[in-house]
């Protein structure tokens, strides 16, 4: 009986292997990333601590009446340390800082009155705050809980004034309230500050998204991120799909991406499936067909040589199409695919050529129909955080879809066509393409320094990490609704 349940374990566990969907995009953060956060993270929880607010405190002690009020926080001076936290997410640590504040006072004792202003600081302010990191429901990164703890050692305050060494009668007082009250206040703004502001920041990862008018991408998280103590790592589903049929995609066979690097702050798998998918998507949204078709006019010489080669062909249909002319009509039969290696990537294409004769006001009459196969070397760049190929036709073969004879007269069209594609349909499709597509990072966060490698089944980009703004104002533009123009 137990051998029966560790077996059907073991198939339970296999199967559940199987079915899982590999990422078509995979995003390393590593521990150097993490020190470039740092900067700006304590940048961005002084900005929060800054606009803290505490009650008005009103209160006797013996003959004394006081009342402190405007509590305003001047300077922080903040030892922090931002790092991961292994099965969770990130650690922001504060230790043994100071923070400075001032406060109006209105003191009563006796007959005597008087208000003004105090300077206070609070020293050793200790900080122990753990963002959870998850994949919500619609598969997008998040802060989905967040654990802090906060202490001041001790608070001073220094007086001034006629009464000065009265008040040092009641400062140990009034700075105990005060070091409560702010102490009460730091988690709170914190949580606030991740729960809601840094988790609008993720929002404006793309998670299913439009390309173009043809294509949207869907960079959904498939899991939970994986956090150690050197990186943060995170499998996205990376699949274009057609926008006309959302649910015609095309299924993930590709191998899963493998980073072993630590050495960048950032790194970026792409697998087969990633581009394969666009090329698919894009297919079954009809692009290749409207850009080859409305892609070039044929070269006089091109035209001569195919009226050359197709003049028995015009002359037994009808010798008066002999003047008309001639155009080729070209359509991509089946989505491209692509291949990647460590020598590079490259993209196989394969088209229906039709010859056709245009006699004016009368519909086309073909000649001929050839298939034609080209390959291209894919060259896979990065600017900003926008991934952008580019195309060079290295091989080109057309062959007849009548007979092997026919095969043989085409070898002389061969390099013309290559010319014509070259010239005419490659620029084309280049300039379409060349924007690129965003990768899943935030607004105001860009690659620098890309390093693109190629392996068998996928690439990895290898970067750095550059704050084009600072946190505070990326997630002051998507409170105001405003979008990255940059992207």
């Amino acid at each position: 009986m137990g051998l029966l349940q560790v077996s059907v374990i073991f198939l339970l566990s296999l199967t559940t292997m199987t079915l899982a969907e590999p990422p078509g995009c995979k995003i390393r953060i590593t521990d150097r990333g993490l020190e470039m956060l740092k900067t700006e993270t304590k940048r961005f929880v002084e900005e929060e601590l800054s606009n803290i607010t505490m009650p008005e405190m009103r209160g006797e002690e013996g003959r004394f009446q006081y009342t402190i009020k405007d509590v305003k926080i001047t300077e922080l001076n903040l030892t922090s340390d931002l790092r991961f936290q292994p099965d969770v997410g990130l650690l922001f640590e504060v230790q043994n800082s100071s923070i400075t504040l001032n406060f109006q006072r209105r003191i009563l004792y006796w007959l005597f009155y008087d208000e003004g202003a105090i300077n206070a600081s609070a020293e050793g302010v200790n900080i122990f705050t753990v963002l959870h990191l998850t994949k919500d429901q619609e598969g997008r990164l998040k802060i989905s809980n967040v654990t802090c703890d906060a202490s001041i050692a001790k608070m001073r305050a220094r007086f001034s004034g006629t009464l000065g060494r009265v008040y040092d009668l009641i400062g140990a007082f009034l700075t105990t309230g005060m070091r409560f009250l702010l102490n009460k206040q730091i988690c709170p703004a914190l949580n606030h500050a991740a729960l809601v502001l840094v988790n609008q920041l993720l929002e404006t990862i793309p998670v299913r998204t439009e390309v173009d008018s043809y294509v949207g991408i869907d960079y959904s998280l498939l899991s939970d991120p994986v956090v150690t103590e050197t990186s943060l790592d995170m499998d996205f589903r990376g699949m274009f799909y057609n926008l006309k049929n959302e649910n015609e995609v095309l299924v993930n066979y590709a191998m899963n991406p493998i980073v072993r690097e630590y050495d960048r702050m950032i790194y970026l798998a792409l697998s087969e499936f990633f581009f394969d998918s666009g090329l698919f998507s894009y297919f079954k949204g009809g692009l290749q067909k409207q850009l080859l078709l409305d892609s070039f006019q044929m070269p006089k010489d091109l035209e001569m040589l195919l009226r050359t080669t197709y003049l028995g062909t015009i002359m037994m249909l009808n010798p008066a199409l002999m003047e008309h002319p001639l155009s080729l009509e070209l359509e991509v039969t089946s989505p491209p695919r692509s291949t990647i290696k460590t020598s590079g990537a490259n993209v196989a294409v394969s088209c229906n050529v039709k010859v056709l004769v245009l006699p004016p006001g009368k519909p086309a009459v073909q000649l001929s129909s050839m298939t034609m196969e080209g390959k291209f070397n894919a060259k896979v760049s990065m600017k900003g955080k926008r991934l952008a190929i580019h195309l060079d036709l290295r091989r080109f073969k057309i062959y007849s879809n009548q007979s092997a004879l026919e095969s043989l007269a085409l070898i002389p069209l061969q390099g013309p066509l290559k010319t014509m594609l070259q010239i005419s349909v490659v620029p084309l499709i280049n300039n379409y393409i060349k924007r690129g597509v965003q990768i899943p990072l935030p607004d105001g966060i860009d690659f620098i320094e890309e390093v693109v490698e190629y392996h068998n089944g996928y690439i990895i980009v290898g970067a750095n990490l550059h704050f084009r703004t600072g946190l505070r104002e990326i997630i002051e533009r998507k409170l105001s609704g405003e979008t990255d123009n940059s992207i």
